[in-house]
Formats: structure tokens, C-alpha cells, sequence
């Protein structure tokens, strides 16, 4: 398992790249403005760390801007911690089996999300490449949220 990154939503993307970059002295690392989604992602990295983040998309702090105005409530504007995993399947088989409810099943080989105790949401990612969809995960509904 490896540490990949913690997800922060933000209200105003130019005033937290302010904050985080310029005043705190993270480097953007990476883009993507989703024009279906209405979202923006700034991964960002502390400068020690950006060589590894550049090769490895990790470890980064992953700005969420939503286009629609939205008021984050209830520790809604933190999303969560992510891994990547060397077998999706086996992992969230594993966590069932020690009664983890999987909130998101990783129905495409690739992404699951479970909660911790205390409601934080954990995204696992594969590594590499996505497995091949398989049972009973790619039949599997999400539950609760994450």
C-alpha cells in the first residue's frame, strides 16, 4: 500500500492557490478542469516532495474546486485519504470479511471507498491498471456515503 494523497474542497480556487502555494509554498504539480463534471482538481506538493509526485502522482494534496457554489458543512469540504493497493479485490475482500462496509465497490477493477470509524472516507485505487470487473463487485450497489 502507498500513500497517494488527501482531498481538500475548496470555495475559490485562486484565493486556496494563494494560500497553499504562495503563502505555504506547495508547487502545483498537475491540472484537470472537468467541463461534464463542473470540477476542477490542482494537485499540489510540498517542494521537497515534488520529484517523487511528479513520477509517482504521490504524495500530493489534491484541491477540489466545485464550479457550482456549494456550502461545505459537516467536514463535507474534507474528502478523503487515498492508497493505491496491489489488489483492489483483495483488499476490500478482506475488510468485509472484518465487517468494513465498502460505501463504493470497486465495480470497474479500478476504485473503491470505505469509511473509518470516524465517518473519514478512504479511496483505494489500484495500482497499475485496472483489474478485469469480477464478482461479486461488479454487481455490487454502493451503500451509505463517501
Amino acid at each position: 500500500m502507498e500513500y497517494l494523497h488527501t482531498m481538500v474542497r475548496v470555495a475559490d480556487l485562486e484565493e486556496s492557490l494563494k494560500f497553499y502555494c504562495e503563502k505555504l509554498g506547495l508547487q502545483e504539480i498537475s491540472r484537470v478542469d472537468n467541463d461534464k463534471g463542473r470540477f476542477t482538481l490542482v494537485f499540489l506538493a510540498a517542494p521537497g516532495d515534488a520529484e517523487s509526485a511528479r513520477e509517482n502522482k504521490a504524495p500530493l494534496v489534491e484541491l477540489t474546486h466545485n464550479w457550482d457554489p456549494e456550502t461545505y458543512t459537516g467536514g463535507r469540504n474534507f474528502g478523503h485519504l487515498a492508497y493505491r493497493v496491489d489488489n483492489i479485490y483483495a483488499i476490500c475482500q478482506r475488510l468485509m470479511d472484518e465487517g468494513v462496509t465498502i460505501n463504493r465497490p470497486p465495480r470497474d477493477g479500478h476504485m473503491a471507498f470505505v469509511r473509518s470509524p470516524d465517518g473519514i472516507s478512504i479511496e483505494l485505487l489500484q495500482k497499475g491498471e485496472a483489474l478485469e470487473p469480477e464478482e461479486p463487485w461488479a454487481s455490487m450497489e454502493n451503500t451509505g456515503t463517501w
